[in-house]
């Protein structure tokens, strides 16, 4: 069946792309302004079937704010996709680089690109998205006007490649989760990756204990990001992403640090994902 989830971004975004690689080509998009109107459609079940969030990048860092909207919401983590971010420039039909006087895109996209954008004299444009910058340069038909933005966007919008893989660092990969609601999410066979999100007391070692419990499982911890809670002072909890071998073995582990956590919540037991390089 045709899946239908909310992205944040517009038509062309990596959102897009990352949707695409985990549902399939044909999976509708909602599109939103902002991640958190993506969580508020994701969550309903009349609006869409569930939601694609980034949530790190491997040069940025971790989105902090979506850790929260994360944990606020009763979506469950059912998947995950490993991006390369690759960012091209992107013009209308027959248009050359003598022609672009403007380059028009996201900041970041802008940041990652300065590298080969410091090489000409171009006016650099921020605006809110990549993909809307590709939709506008393909509406107003612009011969001086070029964009940063992926391979999907170009293809969406009937844009050439006037350069690509502008992007200063190839290595730069952004992870986003699948979020399904509680009652669409099923299973995940042959699952080997869970997130959980839990508080300590603030005795001595209290985490220590945690993380001991972890690594005595054999179960790796591939991700550790500690958040404060809102309306405390300087209270925080953690957010773990761990890799094991066997369901037994994260049951095991759930029970031993049940006991010595607070507010343990299993955000979603999924399959690790693969870094895809492909039409991004």
């Amino acid at each position: 069946m045709r899946k239908k989830v909310s992205i944040q971004g517009f038509e062309g975004s990596f959102h897009q792309v990352a949707a695409r690689h985990f549902y399939g080509k044909d999976t509708e998009v909602v599109c939103c302004a902002s991640f958190k109107e993506l969580v508020r459609i994701a969550a309903d079940k009349k609006q869409s079937d569930g939601g694609i969030m980034a949530i790190e990048n491997s040069i940025a860092g971790s989105i902090l704010p979506n850790y929260n909207l994360l944990l606020k919401s009763n979506l469950r983590i059912v998947g995950e996709v490993y991006l390369q971010i690759k960012q091209h420039l992107l013009v209308n039909p027959g248009v050359k680089l003598a022609d672009i006087r403007e380059v028009h895109s996201h900041p970041m996209a802008i940041q990652q690109c300065l590298g080969f954008l410091d090489k000409y004299n171009w006016r650099l444009v921020e605006t809110e998205d990549t993909a809307l910058s590709a939709k506008l340069l393909h509406q107003h038909r612009s011969r001086h006007i070029a964009a940063i933005a992926g391979k999907l966007a170009a293809e969406l919008y009937a844009l050439e490649i006037a350069a690509p893989n502008i992007h200063t660092l190839k290595n730069n990969y952004t992870r986003f989760l699948v979020l399904e609601q509680p009652g669409k999410s099923v299973p995940v066979a042959e699952a080997n990756k869970a997130s959980i999100n839990f508080s300590t007391d603030h005795s001595k070692g209290s985490l220590a204990r945690v993380l001991t419990r972890i690594a005595e499982a054999g179960i790796n911890l591939s991700k550790l990001q500690s958040m404060p809670i809102p309306g405390t002072d300087f209270k925080y909890s953690f957010h773990v992403d761990m890799e094991f071998d066997a369901a037994e073995q994260l049951n095991s582990v759930l029970k031993k640090i049940k006991g010595i956590t607070e507010g343990l919540i299993v955000l979603g037991i999924y399959k690790n994902g693969k870094q895809h390089h492909g039409n991004s």
